[in-house]
């Protein structure tokens, strides 16, 4: 054979060779998951300083893409303690630096576990996903650890507390509504019960005990409604988890009816098929009371005003009430018990009654008005039309 022809050939055969093993090693691509369920965690770390953090975040932080789903859950897998929960207020999506790792690494017995800010259930529902589309065995291990998490945690009469395990000597042993934090393990327990898609590699022996934690979770929602002046109302932002009454939680979340936690404790009841009868009587008090408490003429407008730096931010602006007969229903979020008057509160826990009673701090640094339960108001009709025929509460 021609030399140089055979140079050309070896050339080729090469080249093709070569084709080859690139494409053997060229990274699998995945579709991408979404990210905004870990949005409030996220912006915690990175815009809130917290003593307690494991790892803080380093200037410029890289992050990867969200269809690197492997490279994310593999942080999961590193951000979980050993007892299957998850620490909040972190970044899924950064690319850790190895002194990140390191610590995360080291501390992975450390137990300050939680559902408060979208934590853990977000996780196990994530790593699912990705167990789904990757088959990758540790993410479904993870999951599975993270489930198991969940169902320890909850109380004997259905509750979940903030943290878990227990920390006895603040408010997030309470059995937690607000933040989402109930409703996001009850969801949960509810797909993996009724066999969703993403959880069906899932046990029937594991899926069995989350149908059992989802029915006791949903009887606790029931008995948790309070019961104000003879009447079923709404719900707190936490309940005591001994005697399911309304509790404090912070120094400034007094015991009362709390309309933005309801609105969404509604919603979730309503989107409940064929509910029973004590759904159904839960659902129209909660809605009755929502008509009943509303607020009209009135808006809540945000000031400009002098600038002045408290022990907890800088501010630059101020909150007013004022009477405008155009303006929508609203409502307070906090309403005594006993008087269904507006209520409101400072750091130093006292009652009071008017958003300009409240020092200057709490009053721009909290959400002490909702629209929220218009919401459920606006998907009545169409409930009571399908559930509760015979009885439209807001016609009485």
């Amino acid at each position: 054979m021609n030399k140089r022809l055979l140079i050309v050939l070896v050339s080729l055969i090469c080249v093709v060779c070569s084709g080859f093993s690139q494409a053997k090693t060229k990274p699998t691509t995945y579709p991408a998951i979404s990210l905004d369920p870990f949005g409030d965690g996220t912006r915690h770390w990175y815009f809130i300083a917290d003593a307690t953090n494991i790892v803080n975040a380093v200037p410029n932080q890289p992050k990867y893409t969200e269809d690197e789903i492997t490279k994310i859950a593999d942080n999961m897998l590193l951000f979980q303690r050993n007892n299957g929960g998850w620490p909040k207020n972190y970044d899924m999506q950064a690319i850790l630096t190895p002194e990140q790792v390191q610590k995360l690494t080291d501390t992975k017995s450390q137990v300050h576990t939680t559902f408060d800010n979208s934590t853990t259930y977000t996780h196990i529902e994530y790593l699912a996903k990705v167990y789904s589309i990757t088959h990758i065995k540790k993410y479904k291990i993870a999951c599975e650890k993270g489930i198991e998490f969940c169902l320890a945690a909850q109380y004997p009469n259905g509750g979940w507390p903030q943290y878990y395990p227990i920390e006895p000597k603040n408010y997030s042993r309470r059995i937690t509504y607000n933040d989402g934090a109930f409703l996001g393990v009850l969801t949960l327990m509810r797909e993996i019960a009724e066999n969703d898609p993403t959880f069906s590699f899932v046990s029937s022996s594991l899926r069995k005990k989350t149908k059992a934690a989802y029915e006791k979770g949903l009887d606790c929602i029931l008995k948790t409604q309070i019961v104000d002046n003879g009447r079923l109302t709404a719900w707190c932002q936490q309940h005591d988890e001994i005697t399911l009454k309304p509790a404090w939680a912070r120094a400034f979340e007094p015991p009362s009816i709390c309309n933005g936690e309801s609105s969404a404790i509604v919603l979730y009841l309503m989107n409940i098929d064929n509910p029973n009868e004590k759904i159904v009587t839960s659902v129209q008090s909660a809605v009755k009371w929502f008509n009943d408490s509303k607020i009209l003429n009135t808006r809540v407008q945000t000031v400009k005003s002098s600038t002045e730096q408290s022990k907890y931010r800088l501010m630059t602006n101020d909150k007013v009430v004022l009477i405008d007969s155009t303006a929508k229903p609203i409502w307070t979020r906090y309403y005594e018990l006993g008087t269904d008057k507006p209520l409101f509160c400072d750091r130093n826990s006292k009652y009071l009654y008017s958003l300009a009673e409240v020092s200057r701090e709490r009053r721009t640094g909290y959400g002490w008005y909702t629209y929220s339960p218009q919401e459920a108001l606006n998907k009545y009709p169409a409930w009571q039309k399908r559930w509760a025929v015979n009885e439209n509460i807001l016609k009485k």
